[in-house]
């Protein structure tokens, strides 16, 4: 009986959902940012499948439709970004920079930084799209010749150094307007960076989320003419 309930999909839905409510009520209860409900969540789901022994195929069979809500979630940011339009507009010139900047700096650290510590060609450019969110990421990754999983593990790495680290850093460096604290993490760190930021600002969370789609699409135009000065 346990084992036609894990080849369902409605095991990977109802444990994902279970394990992600917990996260939550312990990162409220916590209120820190080291528990962060999607970190917590992740590190919970791994251990819990390595210990019962269950494949990651039985649970990906229902872990894969919340994967697909993924895609309408973005599209959702845009109803923050529409209320707050006029505040963002009023700034396009320094986000439109910012994401260039972010786009040109994330790609050209983690390439450097794999190619200065002896990483194969496969692995470099897996590295490149860390920084864009994981339906744009593996589609640029597959088509440049780097290993989707690996780039999709980074991704998700990405997303929570940037949601636990990113508005601290920010705030530690002395930077206060929500405006750049929301475009830098929304640039480094996409959807689950942005998420944090909805916590902290809305007005930060809007220029995130906006962010996460102007870095997919410069870092899909920019990661081919660095390939290219390269020698990739």
């Amino acid at each position: 009986m346990w084992r036609d309930l894990v080849a369902t999909p409605l095991f990977g839905i109802t444990l994902t959902l279970v394990v992600y409510m917990l996260a939550q009520q312990a990162y409220r209860r916590l209120n820190s940012v080291l528990v962060n409900p999607v970190l917590v969540s992740i590190v919970s789901i791994v251990i819990l499948l390595l210990a019962g022994g269950i494949d990651y195929r039985d649970y990906a069979r229902g872990g894969d439709l919340i994967l697909f809500l993924l895609g309408p979630s973005v599209v959702a940011l845009a109803v923050p970004l529409y209320q707050r339009r006029q505040q963002i507009w009023q700034r396009k010139a320094p986000i439109l920079l910012g994401v260039l900047a972010g786009s040109l700096a994330s790609i050209i650290s983690a390439c450097g930084l794999a190619w200065l510590l002896g990483g194969s060609r496969e692995v470099i450019l897996s590295l490149a799209p860390k920084s864009v969110t994981t339906p744009i990421a593996i589609s640029i990754v597959e088509k440049i010749g780097g290993i989707a999983p690996l780039t999709a593990a980074l991704v998700v790495l990405t997303g929570c150094l940037g949601a636990v680290c990113g508005p601290e850093f920010c705030r530690l460096i002395g930077i206060t307007s929500p405006v750049a604290t929301g475009l830098a993490v929304g640039t480094a760190s996409h959807g689950i960076g942005t998420a944090r930021m909805f916590e902290v600002d809305r007005l930060a969370g809007a220029v995130a989320g906006l962010a996460i789609g102007l870095t997919g699409l410069a870092t899909t135009f920019l990661l081919p003419l660095l390939m290219a000065l390269g020698g990739f």
